[in-house]
């Protein structure tokens, strides 16, 4: 089993050579790329059986060094899990592109470009989850810089090069405060193994672990898009190209909530910044949803409700018992679901319509009432409305934090139940204005709505396009996947269960040397 985890990493980066080395012939990149995420979600999918009924991990040391000097990829129930999130995701917005770049052509995502960075990224999320030391970790997320930066800026118009060039120096910034952070820690401790870390960190005095876990905790929160250090999300994400944007969405901030989740669970689990924490999640879900309130752009709305959402996931950090991790890594997996979800359902809303503006869109329930479901499912699941996914965790953290029943606990429970109300306000607000105002709708409507005139890309439009078969089916089946969350939230809810206990149980340096050994 353990000959497996390797390919996780090597498949992706394996299909991208072979991507780039075929060019100009679309069909083999296509073949490649679908072939190459198939089979990594398979592989996922068994590993994560494996080490869920076995219960135990499985430890490989690359390149038959012993541990912990050599390479350790390590594949629990948390990361095999998000391995196959993450698969399906990026398989379903692989098809969408697919269909997108058979109906325009090179024009959004150029083919020769397109798949060989794409798989790359694959190669720097799976690569990031299944780390077992900190600069593994760190390699992951600079595949994923160099890959998405290429994919941020397809098509080089004006503003995608702007906003990439905002992108990458972010987060540059990120990986400089995240390397230097290795440094201090391989000085302080003589390692870079996480579980060894975690051994030795006791052995720190509190001043220098707090400054070690604030410097980390700060380079992820960066990457995580948490307030202040989200400024650059809502600029960026929506001036890519559709199925770009729906998969920078979904997963790359939630693999610096990942990290988040490993350090605070496994390295810092005695040095307390609970209740920074708390201010932070607290900062982060109010802001975000009132600058979801304040927008006229779909894009732009779903942006900073993917903000005020991760609010959510660093609440969970902040109660940091074994239930509230094991909500957080579950709100983790709906919203990678939802969010990749709608902002499919978006582009499909801007190919009908040639915008993308709510002031501008009008009624698409019946011109395209398919779209209109497409779009409606996810975004009351985002709300939060029972009996989807989004309440389901959202409870259960509410649950977690009420258990606790400090005051800081109650304020984000309001701040979480506003929130979710907020955020129902601004999705259902755009579906209303999107699909139920008709094109003969009063002046009084307009009025109404006249404040939003000003809020950035209001009046941007864009060339009306074909929908294709594939990236509407493409959207349905994410859809499908947002309702199984649901209708299968009993097992994936224990699973989550199970993964934050274990989180909460230190794993010795003797127990990886016999998982490496097996």
């Amino acid at each position: 089993m353990s000959a497996l985890v390797p390919l996780l990493v090597t498949l992706p980066l394996l299909g991208a050579a072979i991507a780039l080395i075929a060019g100009r012939h679309r069909r083999t990149q296509v073949v490649v790329s679908i072939a190459t995420l198939a089979i990594v979600l398979v592989i996922a999918a068994v590993l994560l059986y494996a080490v869920d009924t076995g219960g135990r991990p499985i430890a490989v040391s690359v390149g038959g060094w012993p541990v912990p000097f050599g390479i350790v990829l390590y594949v629990d129930r948390l990361s095999a899990l998000l391995v196959v999130v993450s698969s399906i995701v990026l398989l379903a917005v692989l098809l969408f592109s697919v269909g997108q770049g058979a109906a325009d052509g090179d024009d959004e995502t150029p083919v020769s470009i397109f798949h060989p960075s794409y798989l790359i990224l694959a190669a720097g999320i799976f690569n990031a989850f299944i780390a077992g030391d900190l600069f593994n970790l760190y390699v992951g997320f600079e595949i994923l810089l160099v890959a998405s930066y290429v994919l941020i800026t397809l098509g080089s118009t004006e503003s995608r090069i702007r906003t990439g060039v905002v992108y990458i120096v972010v987060s540059l910034v990120s990986s400089i405060l995240f390397l230097a952070a290795i440094a201090m820690i391989y000085g302080a401790l003589g390692t870079v193994n996480m579980v060894q870390i975690a051994e030795r960190m006791t052995e720190l005095p509190q001043e220098t672990q707090l400054v070690l876990h604030l410097l980390l905790l700060l380079a992820f929160s960066i990457k995580a898009a948490v307030f202040p250090l989200s400024f650059w999300l809502p600029d960026s994400y929506p001036t890519a190209p559709a199925p770009v944007t729906a998969v920078f969405a979904g997963l790359l901030t939630k693999v610096g909530v990942y990290a988040m989740i490993r350090t605070e669970t496994q390295l810092f689990a005695d040095s307390d910044v609970n209740l920074l924490l708390a201010i932070v999640a607290l900062a982060t879900m109010i802001v975000g949803v009132l600058g979801a309130v304040a927008q006229a752009e779909l894009k732009r709305i779903l942006s900073f409700t993917l903000v005020s959402h991760v609010g959510y996931m660093v609440f969970g950090l902040a109660i940091a018992t074994p239930a509230a991790i094991g909500a957080t890594i579950y709100y983790m997996v709906h919203h990678i679901v939802v969010q990749t979800t709608l902002f499919l359902a978006v582009g499909l809303v801007e190919r009908r319509a040639g915008s993308t503006s709510i002031l501008r869109v009008k009624g698409l329930m019946r011109a395209a009432p398919v779209i209109a479901v497409l779009y409606f499912i996810p975004a009351v699941n985002l709300g939060g409305l029972p009996p989807f996914s989004g309440f389901i965790g959202k409870f259960a953290l509410f649950d977690a934090a009420a258990n606790v029943g400090s005051p800081i606990m109650i304020v984000l429970i309001v701040a979480g139940i506003l929130t979710s109300l907020l955020t129902l306000y601004a999705l259902m607000r755009a579906w209303n204005l999107s699909f139920w105002r008709e094109e003969d709708d009063s002046a009084e409507t307009e009025a109404r709505i006249s404040y939003l005139g000003a809020s950035p890309a209001a009046t941007v439009e864009t060339e009306q396009r074909v929908i294709p078969k594939i990236m509407t089916a493409a959207t349905a089946g994410m859809v499908a996947v947002t309702v199984a969350l649901t209708v299968f939230a009993g097992p994936l809810y224990a699973a989550c269960t199970r993964i934050g206990s274990a989180l909460l149980e230190p794993v010795s340096l003797v127990q990886l040397e016999e998982e490496v050994g097996r």
